[in-house]
């Protein structure tokens, strides 16, 4: 059995901006239009940002050690978010923004130094819960009457708090069958999407900072594909829409599950679906790792089947956005951050994998490269060494043979994100299309490599790729295989 290592490019992150400030020596001169001081303030606010995150987090666990259980209640209850007065002073001023992108990047970026990863892991774990109080004032107004009256039972103490809101257990009765169902609601933070649509407006700094270190990169389509898409998040009427999608599409799947949304309880700040009980990560973590190896094959086919399957990715591949169950099967939560792509971006992406990992074809590759303006047409660089370059994205399914993934893979782009010694990086850059299925598959990447997950990955592959037409090599596959003849 081989361990590999995989390295590609990537649209930069909260926790690469981050670094580049650093690797850099702070704020240079960038262009005419962005003031020094001013960026340097900035930067410094969002270095800053971490570290009082984390020291106020701390504190408090530091506090609850050795306090009594009815102490540690009350600790908790002065972190709360009480009004959205406090919603808006602690998610504005770039805070709110960041913590989405430090809740989308920090579990990646393993090749960061620890300081900044420490910090980056607090944005990403530790968003302030709002009170009940406050949760049940959005209830009343986003659905017309306090939770005891719209549920039947309402659990004030949420079960998961993130960037832009949190999530509570309730009992509601289903409309189309009178019987009480156990559902997940997930609540906004009052004013949060006032907050972050401020830091967007603001945030082509981001794209000054990129190109500074990126001489090829042209970021004003990072830039506009990322504030997009995190705008789309702050919608959950449209969460709710993207959900039921992949739950429609993936009924009755032997092993990938899509709660159902409950419709008459969701608005654009209210989501309501069914709850689903199981494992966390760190639970998957302590099984064997024949399960670890059953599950990193579902989130693969799950990740792949939706792509070539509904031209769909689900952008935040998050393990707190998984529940895991026996036997591999997963149920997948979170469909704020969905990506549609169109049929002539699903035939680049198609082309791209063809002809690099299919056929080997690598002049075909580089003119697919350079047609979808990942690679600067004509540039003095030799096809062989572009094939090396961005090839190593599909090192793991390039060979019919057994691998095991490892934490290096992840580690192992963000190092290759930073060399600049390649030529052919001054003549690279992130269309928009590919911003966000970079960093899908960087995210699935790194999930992977955590649970040392081994397979044939090409001839699982070979079962998704729409021009292979595989036949099914595992288990998974022929269960796979019977859903989709009696799917469509």
């Amino acid at each position: 059995m081989k361990n590999r290592t995989r390295a590609g490019i990537i649209a930069l992150s909260a926790p690469a901006i981050l670094y580049l400030i650093k690797k850099r020596g702070g704020t240079k001169k960038i262009s005419g239009a962005i003031r020094r001081g001013t960026l340097a303030a900035r930067n410094a606010e969002i270095v800053r940002l971490g570290a009082r995150v984390g020291a106020t987090y701390a504190t408090a666990s530091a506090r609850k050690v050795f306090s009594s259980a009815e102490r540690r209640i009350e600790i908790d209850h002065e972190t709360e978010l009480k009004t959205a007065a406090q919603v808006s002073e602690r998610l504005g001023n770039m805070k709110g923004a960041l913590m989405k992108l430090g809740q989308m990047a920090s579990y990646l970026d393993d090749g960061l130094p620890a300081p900044m990863r420490a910090a980056l892991s607090q944005l990403q774990a530790s968003a302030p819960p709002m009170s009940g109080d406050l949760a049940a004032e959005v209830i009343e107004r986003e659905l017309g009457a306090s939770p005891d009256k719209v549920f039947v039972e309402w659990d004030p103490v949420p079960i998961a708090s993130a960037s832009i809101g949190q999530v509570h257990r309730a009992v509601m009765i289903d409309p189309t069958t009178g019987k009480e169902r156990a559902v997940a609601v997930k609540v906004q933070y009052p004013g949060v999407d006032q907050a972050i649509d401020a830091d967007l407006r603001n945030a082509d700094f981001l794209g000054a900072l990129l190109q500074q270190g990126f001489s090829g990169l042209d970021p004003s389509d990072m830039v506009q594909e990322v504030k997009e898409r995190i705008r789309e998040e702050l919608d959950y009427s449209r969460e709710a829409k993207n959900q039921q999608l992949f739950a429609d599409y993936y009924r009755g799947h032997p092993y990938i599950s899509v709660p159902e949304v409950m419709p008459t309880m969701s608005t654009s700040r209210v989501l309501t679906t069914e709850l689903v009980n199981g494992m966390s990560f760190a639970e998957l973590m302590q099984q064997d790792q024949e399960q670890k190896n059953l599950t990193g094959e579902c989130l693969f086919r799950f990740v792949f089947r939706s792509l070539y399957g509904m031209h769909k990715f689900n952008g935040d591949p998050h393990p707190g956005n998984y529940i895991f169950h026996e036997n591999g099967r997963v149920t997948f939560l979170d469909f704020g951050l969905v990506k549609h792509f169109s049929d002539s971006e699903m035939n680049t992406f198609i082309s791209m994998v063809k002809s690099a990992a299919y056929e080997s074809d690598i002049p075909t590759f580089r003119a697919v490269l350079e047609n979808a303006g990942m690679l600067q047409r004509d540039a003095p660089v030799e096809t062989a060494d572009v094939g090396t370059y961005f090839g190593r994205f599909y090192e793991p399914v390039r060979e019919d043979e057994e691998i095991t993934w490892t934490p290096e893979y992840s580690k192992g782009i963000v190092r290759h994100t930073f060399d600049r010694s390649s030529p052919i990086a001054q003549y690279a850059t992130v269309p928009k299309p590919f911003v966000f299925i970079q960093r899908i598959n960087l995210g699935l990447y790194a999930i992977l490599g955590e649970l040392g997950a081994s397979g044939n990955y090409r001839r699982i592959s070979q079962e998704i790729w729409p021009f292979a037409n595989g036949a099914p090599s595992t288990e998974m596959g022929r269960r796979e295989a019977q859903w989709l003849a009696q799917h469509g």
